[in-house]
């Protein structure tokens, strides 16, 4: 979830299973005396391209229905002599029906001039017209592939799909009897649950916005919620040269993007390359989600499924005139830009260029405070979409501060959307300064940016380099760093390095002729392995060599009765009970990583083999869901959240393992017999929260695909360990799934911070990992995934289960992950192992 809402589960953002909408042939059309010719059929061969070569990265785009694919794409054709009339609006009419019919014909006629691909053909609809540079016309046409024949794919290369997008399609035919002519014709993919055709309208609604605002609301606000499998449509229409602002003032949907979700299209068709935004949850009602169209229209559609009703939302929308200049040339000392309409969410399509020039003998300094510009499918730093360029330098993604320093008079700023998926953009100040006296009144950052002297201790990392918050006289909650850094007391001693010179962990050890218990308490070190329980918890005893035989919960204890004297005997390939039992139990060669030769938010793409434990588990055809592990040939372990109400029916799962990027043709597939959710896996505090899995069919155990070794109930992850997640989830809060395996390291965190951070919310089976400074942490679809953990023997471990955490990578909001060690004993009881 974005913007500070509260997320406790980390489920997909993936398209539940709907009922299919698009089931009708459309009326037999009515002959065109002519037909488009060559340039059409290439422009409808591009859209049928982007269709099948996007088969696997966009999967939830798609149906399967009785066997077959069912692909849509859906665009606008660019009709500059025909006229916009209200009576376009009404498809009971004649003029809609009309026109309608003579361009199903044109888009019939050029679909099956496509060889080999015409044969799937379906049919197209057009569905809604509106003003613009003479009339726009929104159509889709309906594929359907047997699943034996999607082998086609193989037939289209990828040279020859890009050039065909390449193309802009122009088009210039008239009909006789009309004299209408199409000059441009787009298409993209689309998700068919968005479609809407006239047939179908049941919760369909058009408005006409005026320069004040009017209001709007989900079926049922305020009473009921929105019911149950819901499809409705809002078209809201401007005047010419107006663009359409919509401002949600309530918003209350699932909080799991898949199952209810409102999106926004800077267009009539509801196409992938129209979308605004994509949105679910809970906003906060301080916190509105405000949009911007870039043209007269725009589309609002919402999805429900067959789980509990929410709220809903309630809506503003008016027009405003369209911005006709985007930047300036900026000749004051000091000053701000920022992007369109800030802080709305910027327009698609916008290009700004701002030239800041000051006197000759001064220099410029850029501050930009937060930029947002995320978009989906997009990694940071690659800027190829929406970004920020400042004299150069390109940004974008999501940033909390950004700092420049150009060392001439002169600077250029320049700013580009494209057509699709916009954000809150940024504003940015700017101040002249003379190089011979920096910052008159203001403090100078390490980095030669200047701030407020208010701004200066103030526990903020204002200047970006931290110099503010150097050599400061420390509150009383806080810790006063050797460098002279402000910390709160709440991260000492949680075997972080903090400060960054380790001095929050000098102080947290026992003198040198005391013993450090593993809750942290400090014993005399001849009442070590005395026999005796000195420390609490017991692990004075777990670890000695003198032969005394104390059972503690840190020690293994073997089948015959007797307990180990060494840290974390079990599976790591010594016989250490005289029974052999604590090598036993182990699934042969688990925790190993035959594949490797050498060698999530925050996190950076795995090797190919890296993590051969990790499965990505499908459900229905919405793509990744959730994680797991692989824990033996035909069990893996995962969260019980993932499969709660619906989700509960094994038929409707795939585990694809050995894979690193979705749509792998090599990984392996297996269906699920049966899912074991823990009997006191409780919903409100996702305690107990794990399942177990059992295979139809057991994995092939290969260098990819391999297990991951369990931890007996003995076994200890010290606090500041460095362990592992991994998972294809968001790659920051609110963003939408990777298509590449996710790794980033974490820390363990201390038990008694980790209840204080999450406020008493940990139980026993839940452990803290992450970094109370936030930046790297699980996020939504890594649920169910695993935390691994390397020993000195080289095997790896089993720590935690992806389970829940507030937001993702919030400070002091590290993740929360199930504790397998405190159940193990289930694990064995359901799996034998």
């Amino acid at each position: 979830m974005s913007d500070g809402q509260f997320e406790k589960s980390f489920l997909p953002d993936s398209n539940h299973t709907r009922k299919k909408r698009l089931k009708k042939r459309p009326r037999v059309a009515v002959i065109v005396t002519v037909v488009l010719v060559a340039l059409l059929v290439l422009g409808a061969v591009a859209g049928v391209l982007y269709w099948y070569f996007t088969d696997s990265t966009n999967a939830d785009q798609s149906g399967e229905q009785s066997g077959k694919v069912v692909r849509i794409y859906s665009g606008h054709l660019n009709l500059p002599n025909a006229q916009y009339t209200r009576q376009l609006e009404n498809p009971e009419t004649t003029d809609f029906k009309e026109l309608a019919e003579k361009l199903e014909q044109v888009i019939n006629t050029s679909c099956k001039n496509l060889d080999e691909l015409s044969s799937y053909f379906v049919n197209s609809r057009v569905f809604d017209y509106s003003a613009g540079s003479g009339l726009m016309a929104y159509y889709m046409a309906q594929f359907e592939i047997p699943m034996e024949h999607k082998d086609i794919l193989h037939k289209f290369s990828e040279d020859a799909l890009k050039g065909a997008l390449r193309r802009t399609v122009e088009v210039r035919r008239s009909f006789e009897d009309k004299k209408l002519t199409i000059t441009q014709m787009t298409s993209s993919l689309t998700n068919p649950d968005l479609v809407m055709i006239p047939e179908d309208r049941t919760c369909y609604h058009t408005y006409h916005a005026k320069d004040t605002d009017m209001t709007f609301t989900s079926p049922g606000f305020n009473k009921d919620g929105y019911p149950n499998n819901i499809h409705c449509q809002w078209v809201l229409r401007a005047d010419t040269d107006h663009v359409i602002y919509l401002e949600f003032l309530d918003f209350n949907t699932d909080d799991d993007c898949g199952n209810d979700f409102v999106m926004v299209h800077d267009s009539l068709s509801p196409a992938e390359d129209d979308v605004i935004t994509k949105k679910c949850g809970k906003r906060p009602s301080s916190k509105h989600l405000s949009l911007m169209s870039s043209g007269s229209v725009m589309l609002v559609t919402l999805l429900s499924d067959e789980n509990e009703r929410f709220k809903g939302f309630s809506a503003n929308f008016s027009q405003r005139v369209k911005m006709r200049e985007c930047g300036r040339t900026l000749t004051e000392l000091s000053g701000n830009f920022s992007t369109p309409y800030y802080p709305t969410f910027y327009p698609p399509n916008m290009n700004c260029v701002w030239t800041i020039k000051v006197l000759p003998h001064l220099k410029i300094r850029i501050k930009i405070e937060m930029i947002r510009m995320e978009e989906p499918g997009t990694r940071h730093g690659e800027c190829t979409k929406d970004y920020l360029d400042i004299d150069g330098e390109r940004y974008c993604g999501d940033h909390p501060l950004i700092s420049v320093k150009i060392e001439r008079p002169e600077a250029v700023i320049e700013f580009h959307s494209d057509e699709s998926h916009t954000d809150k953009g940024f504003i940015g100040y700017y101040k002249a300064f003379d190089p011979r006296n920096p910052c008159p009144g203001e403090f100078l950052c390490g980095s030669g940016f200047c701030i407020s002297t208010d701004m200066r201790c103030d526990g903020w990392n204002d200047c970006g380099d931290m110099s503010d918050e150097r050599q400061c006289d420390c509150e009383r909650d806080q810790f006063t760093c050797d460098n002279g850094i402000c910390k709160p007391k709440l991260w000492m001693c949680d075997r972080v390095n903090d400060c960054g010179d380790n001095s929050d962990e000098k102080a947290c050890e026992c003198p040198k002729d005391h013993w450090k218990c593993q809750n942290g308490m400090c014993i005399s070190a001849n009442q070590s392995c005395d026999g005796h329980k000195d420390c609490e918890d017991g692990s004075d005893e777990a670890v000695c060599t003198n032969g005394v035989n104390i059972c503690t919960e840190f020690n293994y204890k073997c089948g015959d009765g007797s307990c180990v004297n060494k840290a974390n005997a079990e599976c790591d390939g010594t016989k250490d009970c005289e029974d052999g039992t604590d090598e036993a139990n182990c699934v042969p060669q688990c925790g190993v990583r035959p594949f490797k030769q050498q060698r999530i938010v925050g996190g950076t793409s795995a090797d190919l083999g890296e993590w051969p434990w990790q499965v990505s588990l499908h459900y229905g055809r919405l793509g990744h869901a959730c994680g797991a592990s692989i824990i033996s040939d035909n069990w893996l372990i995962s969260a019980s959240h993932c499969f709660m109400d619906q989700y509960n029916d094994p038929s409707k799962w795939l585990a694809f393992g050995g894979m690193n990027f979705q749509g792998d043709p090599l990984a392996q597939i297996r269906r699920m017999k049966q899912i074991h959710k823990h009997q006191r896996y409780n919903e409100e505090t996702y305690d107990y929260d794990i399942a177990l899995i059992e295979l139809e069919a057991p994995y092939d155990l290969l260098p990819k695909v391999h297990p991951i070794c369990l931890p007996d109930t003995s076994h200890i992850f010290p606090t500041g360990m460095s362990c592992w997640v991994t998972g294809w989830g968001a790659m920051y809060e609110g963003g939408s799934k990777s298509m590449s395996l996710q790794k980033a390291e974490v820390k363990i965190i201390n038990d008694t911070v980790c209840s204080v951070v999450t406020e008493g919310q940990v139980t026993s089976r839940m452990l803290c990992s992450g970094y109370l400074t936030g930046a790297i942490d699980a996020c939504q679809g890594d649920s169910g995934g695993p935390l691994s953990c390397r020993e000195e023997n080289g095997k790896w471990f089993l720590a935690g289960i992806v389970s829940w955490g507030e937001g993702c990578a919030r400070k002091n909001k590290p993740g929360i992950y199930s504790r397998v060690t405190k159940l193990r004993e289930w694990i064995r009881e359901v799996t034998k192992l």
